[in-house]
């Protein structure tokens, strides 16, 4: 349970010191004791992970009460990372109670907007994937839903993400921009809107990608080559250089040949190298713990056998956990108690 909060552990991710050299990482392995073996018995899945505003908020979502949600989506409207992953995490928590609509009819405005378009595209999203005959209604709905609060905040990106997450429902086909090799159609226009608004915009970039999963009516050539594109473009201390790790779990296949040994290849293993060096030090400046970053991160390491590298990535991720890489090869817990034992970590239970 997240203490003072009442939540029991359901998704996500503690910041690390910054990192500047081997003498660094050394004093950073000395002290995780103080972080890593910070576990109390569990993980913690939640989500919300270390921000403890937006936990509470949780808390009073699951009560009915939509006020909370107002204070921590109004305090991130100058933070679009911030306020895009809250509006997320509110959303799944209300996705199936009336407590979106009733705020909106009760209180419409910014915030109650947002939510209301975030919980919507949710259930289409949702609805489709179970092949619910009410999908497309429902995919309507979530429409208007962005519109409307795209309308009312124009200088927000988050409405135009949350209707991003739609475009695998109607595949639009407008043409890839210069540099990709497959020249892959697809929600460009949108995207690009998006950027204009916010350049390095984490969801944006991985709802595009995400477009182009062959689970999700797109290739594999498809990915790899947007992937590339998306993760070489954004800066070096970027998460969004991880996209390509993301790509790397969404194709791979686990019964290929040496399917084990994919992430230790040079160009994966200089990614995952690449990505500890030049990120993992501007973690210490995020309001949240990116903890499915961290976890992209930490996997590709462990595989790449840099379990030195890993230990530090999962020092920053204290005791905090996300579903996602792990449980694309099993078991959640069991895969990610496996990865911090091999990197000589303790797991829940341990003394």
């Amino acid at each position: 349970m997240l203490p003072g909060t009442g939540l029991v552990p359901v998704e996500f991710g503690v910041p690390e010191s910054r990192i500047s050299g081997r003498h660094r990482q050394e004093q950073q392995i000395r002290q995780e004791s103080m972080t890593a073996g910070f576990f109390e018995g569990q993980y913690i899945w939640h989500p919300a992970a270390d921000d403890r505003q937006l936990a509470r908020a949780c808390v009073d979502v699951r009560a009915g009460r939509y006020l909370s949600s107002n204070e921590v989506l109004r305090d991130a409207r100058r933070n679009f990372g911030l306020r895009a992953h809250r509006s997320l995490v509110l959303a799944s928590e209300a996705c199936d109670s009336d407590l979106a609509e009733r705020w909106l009819a009760e209180e419409p405005g910014r915030e109650a907007a947002l939510l209301w378009a975030r919980v919507s595209s949710l259930r289409a999203l949702r609805a489709a994937d179970a092949e619910d005959r009410h999908a497309g209604d429902l995919g309507r709905i979530a429409f208007a839903a962005c519109q409307r609060a795209a309308l009312m905040a124009p200088r927000d990106p988050t409405p135009w993400v949350a209707q991003l997450s739609l475009a695998r429902l109607q595949r639009p086909r407008d043409p890839a921009p210069q540099g990709l090799l497959t020249s892959p159609e697809g929600p460009w226009s949108l995207f690009s809107h998006i950027v204009r608004l916010d350049p390095w915009h984490r969801e944006a970039h991985h709802r595009l990608l995400s477009f182009f999963f062959a689970r999700n009516g797109g290739s594999g050539k498809a990915a790899w080559d947007v992937a590339a594109f998306l993760g070489q473009r954004a800066p070096a201390s970027s998460a969004l250089r991880l996209l390509p790790l993301v790509a790397l779990i969404e194709e791979h296949d686990p019964d290929s040949l040496l399917a084990g040994r994919t992430w230790q290849q040079p160009q994966w293993k200089a990614t995952a190298l690449g990505a500890y060096r030049n990120w993992l030090p501007e973690v210490t400046g995020y309001e949240f713990t990116p903890v499915l970053d961290l976890a992209y991160l930490a996997h590709a390491l462990v595989m790449a056998d840099c379990e030195f590298e890993a230990r530090a990535v999962f020092a920053a991720m204290g005791p905090y956990a996300s579903r996602m890489p792990w449980s694309a090869f099993g078991d959640p817990e069991e895969q990610l108690c496996k990865a911090r034992l091999a990197c000589g970590l303790p797991v829940p239970g341990s003394r």
